[in-house]
Protein backbone atom coordinates (compact mmCIF):
# COMPACT_ATOMS: atom_id res chain seq x y z
CA UNK A 1 0.00 0.00 0.00
CA UNK A 2 2.91 2.33 0.58
CA UNK A 3 4.40 1.78 -2.41
CA UNK A 4 1.93 3.44 -4.61
CA UNK A 5 2.30 7.13 -3.02
CA UNK A 6 6.42 6.63 -3.19
CA UNK A 7 6.12 5.90 -6.80
CA UNK A 8 3.78 8.61 -7.10
CA UNK A 9 6.30 11.06 -5.06
CA UNK A 10 8.50 9.87 -7.33
CA UNK A 11 7.46 10.75 -10.43
CA UNK A 12 6.35 14.37 -9.25
CA UNK A 13 9.98 14.76 -8.31
CA UNK A 14 9.51 15.33 -4.29
CA UNK A 15 11.35 12.39 -3.12
CA UNK A 16 13.55 13.51 -0.49
CA UNK A 17 17.66 12.88 -0.95
CA UNK A 18 19.87 12.13 2.23
CA UNK A 19 21.82 14.22 3.80
CA UNK A 20 24.71 11.81 2.56
CA UNK A 21 24.20 12.48 -0.66
CA UNK A 22 23.83 16.06 -0.57
CA UNK A 23 27.39 16.28 1.20
CA UNK A 24 28.68 13.99 -1.59
CA UNK A 25 27.22 16.17 -4.04
CA UNK A 26 28.84 19.26 -2.61
CA UNK A 27 32.41 17.46 -2.53
CA UNK A 28 31.96 16.36 -5.88
CA UNK A 29 31.20 19.84 -7.25
CA UNK A 30 33.90 21.73 -4.98
CA UNK A 31 36.63 18.71 -6.57
CA UNK A 32 35.46 19.55 -9.71
CA UNK A 33 35.90 23.51 -9.32
CA UNK A 34 39.07 23.05 -8.05
CA UNK A 35 40.12 20.74 -10.79
CA UNK A 36 39.30 23.00 -13.37
CA UNK A 37 41.63 25.74 -12.09
CA UNK A 38 38.45 28.02 -10.67
CA UNK A 39 39.59 30.41 -8.58
CA UNK A 40 38.51 33.93 -6.88
CA UNK A 41 39.76 36.56 -8.22
CA UNK A 42 41.85 38.80 -6.43
CA UNK A 43 42.14 42.52 -5.73
CA UNK A 44 43.39 45.07 -8.57
CA UNK A 45 47.24 44.90 -8.69
CA UNK A 46 48.96 47.53 -10.17
CA UNK A 47 53.02 47.92 -10.34
CA UNK A 48 54.36 48.74 -6.61
CA UNK A 49 56.26 51.69 -9.14
CA UNK A 50 53.33 53.35 -10.53
CA UNK A 51 52.58 55.84 -7.46
CA UNK A 52 48.82 57.59 -7.68
CA UNK A 53 46.94 56.94 -10.74
CA UNK A 54 44.70 60.28 -12.37
CA UNK A 55 42.15 59.40 -14.66
CA UNK A 56 41.74 61.82 -17.57
CA UNK A 57 39.23 61.84 -19.59
CA UNK A 58 37.52 64.05 -23.09
CA UNK A 59 34.63 64.89 -20.86
CA UNK A 60 35.45 66.27 -17.16
CA UNK A 61 32.08 65.67 -16.07
CA UNK A 62 32.06 61.74 -17.54
CA UNK A 63 30.47 59.51 -15.32
CA UNK A 64 32.46 56.89 -16.68
CA UNK A 65 36.13 58.98 -15.39
CA UNK A 66 34.25 59.11 -12.05
CA UNK A 67 33.43 55.30 -11.77
CA UNK A 68 37.00 54.71 -12.85
CA UNK A 69 38.43 56.80 -10.06
CA UNK A 70 35.79 55.46 -7.44
CA UNK A 71 37.06 52.24 -8.26
CA UNK A 72 40.15 52.44 -8.08
CA UNK A 73 39.97 54.10 -5.30
CA UNK A 74 37.85 50.95 -3.75
CA UNK A 75 40.96 48.78 -5.06
CA UNK A 76 42.84 50.48 -2.19
CA UNK A 77 45.39 52.52 -5.26
CA UNK A 78 45.52 56.10 -4.58
CA UNK A 79 43.96 58.52 -7.17
CA UNK A 80 44.94 62.33 -8.39
CA UNK A 81 41.74 64.59 -8.82
CA UNK A 82 42.04 65.32 -12.65
CA UNK A 83 43.52 68.71 -13.04
CA UNK A 84 45.27 68.88 -9.49
CA UNK A 85 48.43 70.92 -9.58
CA UNK A 86 51.80 69.59 -9.05
CA UNK A 87 54.47 68.50 -11.01
CA UNK A 88 54.64 66.30 -14.04
CA UNK A 89 55.35 62.88 -13.84
CA UNK A 90 54.34 62.71 -10.32
CA UNK A 91 51.56 60.07 -11.48
CA UNK A 92 50.25 57.76 -13.40
CA UNK A 93 47.26 58.85 -15.95
CA UNK A 94 44.38 56.24 -16.87
CA UNK A 95 43.55 58.12 -20.00
CA UNK A 96 39.89 57.27 -21.54
CA UNK A 97 40.84 57.97 -25.35
CA UNK A 98 37.38 57.94 -26.22
CA UNK A 99 33.59 56.59 -25.63
CA UNK A 100 30.96 55.99 -28.69
CA UNK A 101 28.01 54.91 -28.29
CA UNK A 102 25.98 53.19 -30.94
CA UNK A 103 22.02 51.50 -31.73
CA UNK A 104 22.00 49.07 -34.21
CA UNK A 105 18.43 48.07 -35.89
CA UNK A 106 17.93 44.08 -35.03
CA UNK A 107 14.26 43.51 -36.36
CA UNK A 108 11.27 45.89 -38.27
CA UNK A 109 7.68 45.17 -37.39
CA UNK A 110 4.86 45.45 -40.26
CA UNK A 111 4.78 48.81 -40.71
CA UNK A 112 8.76 49.03 -41.08
CA UNK A 113 9.53 50.46 -37.92
CA UNK A 114 12.47 49.07 -35.55
CA UNK A 115 11.32 47.12 -32.71
CA UNK A 116 14.60 45.64 -31.35
CA UNK A 117 18.02 47.38 -31.28
CA UNK A 118 21.55 46.48 -30.38
CA UNK A 119 23.44 48.81 -27.87
CA UNK A 120 27.31 49.34 -28.19
CA UNK A 121 29.04 51.30 -25.95
CA UNK A 122 33.11 51.27 -26.95
CA UNK A 123 35.69 53.24 -25.18
CA UNK A 124 39.68 53.62 -26.12
CA UNK A 125 42.14 53.74 -23.28
CA UNK A 126 45.30 53.48 -22.40
CA UNK A 127 47.83 53.34 -18.83
CA UNK A 128 50.54 55.44 -18.68
CA UNK A 129 53.23 55.62 -16.40
CA UNK A 130 54.45 58.79 -14.88
CA UNK A 131 57.33 59.22 -17.03
CA UNK A 132 55.21 58.82 -20.30
CA UNK A 133 55.68 55.16 -21.16
CA UNK A 134 52.96 53.23 -21.39
CA UNK A 135 52.41 50.15 -19.64
CA UNK A 136 48.79 49.30 -21.00
CA UNK A 137 48.46 50.26 -24.83
CA UNK A 138 46.02 52.52 -26.15
CA UNK A 139 43.27 49.84 -27.21
CA UNK A 140 39.02 49.07 -27.14
CA UNK A 141 37.16 47.80 -25.01
CA UNK A 142 33.67 47.13 -26.84
CA UNK A 143 30.05 46.02 -25.11
CA UNK A 144 26.91 45.33 -26.56
CA UNK A 145 22.86 44.87 -24.91
CA UNK A 146 19.63 44.41 -27.00
CA UNK A 147 16.17 45.45 -25.95
CA UNK A 148 13.07 46.17 -27.25
CA UNK A 149 11.81 49.25 -28.85
CA UNK A 150 8.05 48.86 -28.79
CA UNK A 151 6.88 52.38 -30.69
CA UNK A 152 3.12 52.68 -29.04
CA UNK A 153 5.18 53.01 -25.76
CA UNK A 154 8.20 55.57 -26.18
CA UNK A 155 8.58 56.66 -22.85
CA UNK A 156 9.16 52.79 -21.46
CA UNK A 157 11.97 52.93 -23.98
CA UNK A 158 13.73 55.18 -23.17
CA UNK A 159 14.35 54.30 -19.61
CA UNK A 160 14.58 51.11 -20.78
CA UNK A 161 17.82 52.21 -22.80
CA UNK A 162 19.11 54.96 -20.21
CA UNK A 163 19.09 51.46 -17.66
CA UNK A 164 20.80 49.56 -20.47
CA UNK A 165 23.47 52.81 -20.58
CA UNK A 166 24.17 53.15 -16.72
CA UNK A 167 24.29 49.19 -16.45
CA UNK A 168 27.26 49.10 -19.77
CA UNK A 169 28.81 51.90 -18.33
CA UNK A 170 29.36 49.54 -14.70
CA UNK A 171 30.28 46.84 -16.52
CA UNK A 172 32.71 48.75 -18.73
CA UNK A 173 34.54 49.65 -15.48
CA UNK A 174 35.15 46.70 -14.48
CA UNK A 175 36.43 45.41 -17.82
CA UNK A 176 39.10 48.16 -18.07
CA UNK A 177 40.09 47.35 -14.46
CA UNK A 178 40.40 43.45 -15.31
CA UNK A 179 42.29 44.66 -18.87
CA UNK A 180 44.78 46.90 -16.80
CA UNK A 181 45.09 44.23 -14.04
CA UNK A 182 46.11 41.18 -16.39
CA UNK A 183 48.80 43.46 -18.16
CA UNK A 184 49.94 44.07 -14.76
CA UNK A 185 50.36 40.70 -14.04
CA UNK A 186 52.20 39.59 -17.40
CA UNK A 187 56.32 39.41 -16.40
CA UNK A 188 58.43 41.61 -17.64
CA UNK A 189 59.57 41.48 -21.34
CA UNK A 190 63.16 40.90 -21.38
CA UNK A 191 64.82 41.71 -24.40
CA UNK A 192 66.85 39.68 -26.08
CA UNK A 193 70.37 39.49 -26.45
CA UNK A 194 72.06 39.96 -29.74
CA UNK A 195 74.78 38.40 -30.65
Amino acid sequence: MLAEPRRLAARAGLVQTSPMIKRALVVVLVLALSACGFHLRGALQLPADLGPVMVKTPDPYSPLGQSLADALDRSGIATVATGATGATGEHATLQVVSEKWGNTPLSVDAFGRAEEYTLHYAVFFRLLRADGSELVPQQALELTRDYVSVATRSAGTESERDILARELQREMVGAILRRIDAVARMPAQVPAATP
